[in-house]
């Protein structure tokens, strides 16, 4: 499990496709497989760290809320963090 962290902090989708392939806390933190697959698509950050803070018996609770939120955040930022640089930045390199 160390090493599905690890990897979901560079590759958040290759994290959850390890989780979806060697273990079953995906199937237990989601009861539908499509919201699962949105997850996938839309928010992975938010996707691996609800799978990752998801307790069978109590759900996510306490840290595992704040960790949820920091998903939230990163995937904020991975979809318009760019987006006020990029274009400086291509002209820079074309220069």
């Amino acid at each position: 499990m160390c090493l599905i962290v690890l990897i979901g902090a560079f590759a958040p989708r290759l994290a959850l496709f390890l989780m979806w392939i060697l273990t079953d806390q995906l199937s237990r933190a989601f009861e539908s497989f499509w919201l699962g697959l949105a997850g996938f698509v839309f928010l992975p950050f938010t996707t691996l760290f609800y799978a990752l803070a998801y307790a069978p018996i109590a759900g996510v609770s306490g840290f595992g809320w704040i960790l949820v939120a920091f998903g939230v955040l990163l995937d904020l930022s991975n979809w318009f963090g760019s987006g006020r640089y990029g274009p400086e930045e291509y002209r820079t390199r074309m220069s």
